[in-house]
């Protein structure tokens, strides 16, 4: 199995692992459900991530195909379009960061825009983003626009955002850097 494989397997297993620890302590059934958990052979646990991970992974393929998108995809299954080139500096780990976004379902959704929030900023390398985000930024300098795809292990995983965003959502994230400080 390749790294890149064994990557993802890890961070949506480690997604099962918390949504399951989470799911058994608000039903009051802890010892119950940490017992059940306990007997899913670790092999299950691999074929069903590698299931869904491929699943999500077609998902994105089609949505990219139907859009008539050329985007790229890094070997952390982040898939990424730049689509305008600007001419500021380079992002790097440690940087304050301000963008302009909006957040997606695949369905088109708009779950989050900076319109109603205001511009984001955050230091890169440190929170405050999306894994996915993240990884992207590094990509980018001041003036470019683009969009990333994060499948869920690279966006809010199992539980969703409690909020707008469900439990294993595939996110579209355009966005815009505004500023490098």
């Amino acid at each position: 199995m390749n790294t890149q494989r064994k990557y993802k397997i890890l961070l949506i297993l480690t997604g099962l692992g918390i949504s399951g620890l989470f799911f058994s302590c608000s039903n009051g059934r802890e010892k119950e459900t940490h017992q059940q958990h306990k007997q899913v052979p670790e092999e299950t646990l691999i074929r069903t991530n590698q299931y869904l991970v491929e699943k999500d992974d077609e998902r994105i393929r089609q949505f990219i195909k139907r859009h008539r998108w050329h985007m790229d995809k890094t070997g952390t299954g982040l898939w990424y379009q730049i689509y305008h080139h600007g001419n500021g500096e380079q992002i790097t780990e440690g940087k304050w960061v301000t963008i302009f976004y909006k957040i997606y379902l695949l369905d088109g959704t708009l779950c989050y825009s900076s319109d109603e929030t205001g511009p984001k900023t955050f230091r890169v390398g440190h929170g405050g983003v999306t894994s996915g985000v993240e990884q992207g930024i590094l990509m980018l300098k001041k003036g470019d626009k683009a969009r990333f795809i994060l499948p869920p292990f690279l966006a809010y995983g199992v539980p969703g955002d409690h909020h707008k965003i469900p439990p294993r959502s595939v996110i579209i994230y355009n966005l815009e850097v505004k500023n490098i400080k």
